[in-house]
């Protein structure tokens, strides 16, 4: 698919040519989002997939606080490269996946799906159709959502994004899932601007 190649050449040249503190989405500590794969209360052996992790420190803490079941899945080699190189041993702990999320084909069920900012980057319905109907097939447990709010840019890395309110979020995953919870905060970019995102967390009406 055209758009997916696309999608894929911008990123893999964006890890490529920029390094953490060059890129808005840097976190040191993703507080947000260990704050609510805490709140499900589950044990460390669970299933937990990131999507679009590419380098992000999330898998680092989530090894650090004893969790043994990671996958990482992201478009963009050089992403995961980076982040292998930068945990050493650790790395073999972690499956790691190179793929677009739309053409992510799960082998397994997940007790936790994990995005931030990547669900954003699908402005079609035809990829947002995509997107819903792998995860009401992948996840079993829970799902954390993170995307820019109506109140958060219109692009990111020089591309259009999606803009979602709880409201919206919420009625796109209205058929597999009931939503758990959802707040908006600012992440702070390495650069000093302010972006103002919207986290949902959903649990699997399989569950």
């Amino acid at each position: 698919m055209i758009v997916n190649s696309k999608r894929k050449k911008h990123w893999q040249t964006a890890y490529e040519t920029k390094m953490p503190n060059e890129v808005s989405w840097t976190q040191e500590v993703p507080k947000t989002s260990l704050d609510f794969i805490a709140s499900f209360g589950l044990n460390k052996k669970v299933h937990i997939i990131d999507i679009g992790g590419g380098d992000s420190k999330l898998v680092d803490h989530l090894l650090e606080q004893g969790y043994e079941n990671i996958t990482v899945l992201d478009i963009s080699a050089k992403a995961i490269e980076r982040a292998q190189q930068r945990l050493g041993d650790q790395a073999g702990k972690v499956t790691w996946m190179v793929g677009d999320i739309t053409d992510f084909k799960p082998e397994r069920t997940y007790d936790i799906w994990h995005d931030r900012a990547t669900f954003h980057f699908l402005t079609t319905e035809q990829e947002i159709s995509k997107y819903v109907n792998i995860v009401q097939q992948a996840v079993t447990g829970y799902m954390i959502i993170g995307t820019f709010s109506e109140n958060g840019p219109t692009k990111c890395s020089g591309l259009e994004i999606k803009q979602y309110s709880a409201q919206t979020m919420t009625e796109k995953f209205s058929n597999g899932f009931d939503k758990d919870s959802c707040i908006t905060i600012n992440h702070t970019t390495p650069f000093d601007t302010v972006q103002n995102f919207l986290f949902c967390s959903f649990k699997s009406k399989q569950n």
